[in-house]
């Protein structure tokens, strides 16, 4: 194992556009994973397995979704010691997603703000992607296949995109993440209400039954939800989850609030943002869910998480596993042993 030091390369990496580093390193993972090369940011997993929703976590830190969105780089990200891996978000079709410049670094916040709008290739090219991985999923890793619609679909025929997703992915899925909480795509996050939620997720959920009887595999179906929720829409959204069986809730997306990094360069920017000011934003919502769902609910914390210490403030609020992003391209791939280290001291 040799691992880099993260801060040789941050420096590069963030003297560039924050797209343009993203995709540079997505790109050398790419063509170096599984490769001897890989050996430059690999190390080795902390087992502090876990199971959940009929899935046997081999530790409870995970990718979570928007890092990778067209799949490309499941084994060399795995590599980095996470236990399951989040991929998508994917569109039946391909799209280029909003005009450039569409990220941004807060650095004094350990922020970062995204209006990226679900660009990706289509459903068709992620789905050779996955089926290419091979080495994370040798070795126990989990991989989660994240969900959405395209822009030019109408909200009201959201469900057909969905369901096109749903139906592709479940042959290669460990679990399958419904995303309604980018604040990118216009209208999504109005699939969080009443009774848009539960006409989706009873379509959904009546489809994957279908596909889950005919194939004889059992594949969880998780809903990712938004940090700018009151608590009756937590508990509105908890009963519809329950009431359409429904296996988890990923808690929390990005934010559209921008209190915490007022007066910062690039904080009026339009998009989510995500990393540390989402932190405790996540963590309410989270203890709301707990707090409705009841004991035994999964529930995946995502949201800020920056340290060891943070991971286990997220099991504190009622989280059984936890994911990273934004604290990823801060602190690099140390951060993933860090958490799982973290979390198996609990």
């Amino acid at each position: 194992m040799s691992l880099i030091p993260y801060a040789l390369t941050r420096p590069f990496l963030f003297g560039l556009d924050p797209e343009h580093a993203h995709e540079l390193t997505l790109g050398a993972i790419a063509k170096l994973q599984n490769t001897p090369a890989q050996c430059l940011w690999s190390q080795p997993r902390i087992q502090d397995p876990l199971e959940l929703a009929g899935l046997k976590f081999p530790n409870r830190i995970g990718l979570a979704a928007g890092l990778d969105k067209n799949g490309r780089c499941i084994d060399g990200l795995g590599a980095m010691g996470f236990g399951f891996i989040e991929v998508g978000t994917v569109t039946p079709k391909g799209q280029p997603g909003n005009d450039k410049p569409r990220m941004f670094r807060l650095p004094e916040a350990q922020a970062l703000i995204n209006r990226l709008g679900f660009n990706n290739e289509g459903l068709a090219s992620f789905l050779a992607n996955v089926q290419r991985a091979h080495s994370f999923r040798a070795c126990g890793g989990l991989v989660g296949l994240n969900i959405g619609k395209n822009a030019a679909t109408p909200i009201e025929n959201a469900v057909d995109d969905y369901l096109i997703g749903l139906e592709g992915v479940f042959p290669h899925a460990d679990y399958i993440t419904v995303n309604i909480s980018s604040p990118n795509t216009k209208n999504l996050r109005a699939l969080q209400s009443d009774a848009a939620l539960d006409a989706l997720l009873g379509a959904l959920q009546a489809r994957k039954l279908k596909l889950q009887a005919a194939s004889g595999r059992h594949v969880p179906m998780f809903v990712k939800i938004a940090p700018d929720l009151d608590e009756e829409q937590v508990g509105v959204i908890a009963q519809t989850l329950k009431s359409n069986g429904i296996d988890g809730v990923i808690a929390t997306n990005t934010t559209i609030a921008r209190e915490a990094v007022k007066g910062m360069a690039h904080a009026e920017e339009t998009g989510g943002l995500s990393g540390k000011p989402v932190f405790e934003a996540s963590n309410r919502v989270i203890r709301l869910l707990r707090a409705a769902l009841g004991s035994g609910y999964p529930i995946i914390g995502v949201g800020g998480v920056m340290s060891g210490e943070d991971a286990r403030a997220k099991v504190q609020a009622g989280a059984d596993l936890v994911q990273i992003y934004t604290g990823l391209i801060y602190k690099g791939p140390a951060l993933v042993n860090e958490c799982a280290r973290a979390l198996a001291r609990v």
